[in-house]
């Protein structure tokens, strides 16, 4: 994928705003679903990705692929697994679970991912992963403990586990994303985003008819989800390239609990830091096999990875001895 390299000083400035941004948007999560449904913050916020990819594509010149093409088919159904479904899934957890908390959660796919990748793609486990996996799920569980030293669980168990599952949608999503047809990434995305913006509005309207209109905070909330990341994540892989995506997915955690104790008074735990901790050590682990998978860092964003396809095999060197 072509790139258009910034300065070093631009460079930063963009990786902390897209930091930020991912970081925020557990956080801003937090605050709509105090004043819109979970189905109904899940559409609308795909409803401005959706316009704002698809305006995105067009005005940059890409073109769509004809109806009959089977990347709708397998863009449509990434959006499900990738956008509606993880995204109603945390809305629905963050109901009762801090914006912290949840960003920690999630902050597990990539574990996730290496296992499903072992069954699914040529990537197989080995022993690093195994044990990184392990060393991260350690760090879920004891998310899942109560604040004091027991053997029971928290009160918000079912919750957890809702948001662990969107874990797991982004997890399956960045693995099957792997054998999707390669597409220009705005294509791809909007293509992703407008099916997922469908499917959301048709569960909404059935799952509550009434709830539709956002108010001035929630809309606020939405513009800033949909929005948002959705161009700084462009502008990010267009001018740094997907790769360096992996760099910065140990970060937005840490932002989601900086901001949900200071703005929205969550309770700042042992258990998230201890669990954080443990679930990057996990993830660290994993990376030392010689053979790594280079989606497992998946996105905390809402949209696929760009390029698809097979790695080219490398070039080899130029001999000097040789013209």
């Amino acid at each position: 994928m072509e790139t258009h390299p910034l300065s070093r000083p631009a460079l930063i400035a963009l990786c902390l705003a897209l930091v930020l941004i991912w970081g925020s948007a557990f956080n801003f999560v937090g605050v709509a679903v105090d004043h819109i449904s979970p189905f109904w913050l899940t559409a609308w916020r795909l409803v401005v990705g959706a316009l704002f990819l698809t305006a995105y594509a067009l005005i940059k010149g890409d073109r769509f692929p004809p109806l009959r093409d089977t990347r709708w088919l397998w863009y449509a159904v990434l959006g499900l697994t990738g956008a509606v479904t993880p995204f109603l899934l945390m809305a629905k957890g963050q109901l009762t679970v801090d914006s912290g908390l949840t960003a920690v959660i999630v902050g597990a796919m990539p574990l996730i991912t290496i296992v499903l990748a072992h069954f699914f793609t040529e990537e197989k486990l080995t022993g690093f992963k195994i044990l990184g996996f392990f060393i991260g799920f350690l760090g879920v569980a004891v998310l899942f403990m109560p604040d004091e030293f027991g053997l029971g669980v928290t009160g918000d168990w079912v919750a957890q586990l809702t948001i662990l599952g969107a874990a797991f949608c982004y997890a399956g999503t960045t693995v099957a994303a792997k054998r999707a047809p390669k597409t220009p990434a705005t294509i791809g995305a909007a293509i992703m985003m407008g099916a997922a913006c469908l499917a959301a509005l048709i569960a909404a309207m059935i799952a509550d008819p009434s709830g539709y209109v956002p108010n001035a905070t929630a809309l606020t909330m939405i513009v800033l989800l949909g929005f948002g990341a959705t161009i700084l994540y462009l502008v990010f892989i267009d001018r740094v390239g997907p790769s360096a995506m992996a760099r910065l997915n140990y970060f937005p955690p840490v932002v989601s609990v900086i901001f949900g104790v200071w703005f929205l008074s969550e309770p700042f735990t042992w258990k998230l830091v201890v669990a954080f901790i443990v679930i990057i050590i996990g993830v660290m682990v994993s990376r030392l096999s010689s053979t790594r998978f280079s989606a497992t860092s998946g996105p905390q964003t809402d949209l696929p990875t760009p390029e698809r396809g097979r790695p080219r095999p490398p070039i080899p060197p130029v001999r000097p001895d040789r013209d």
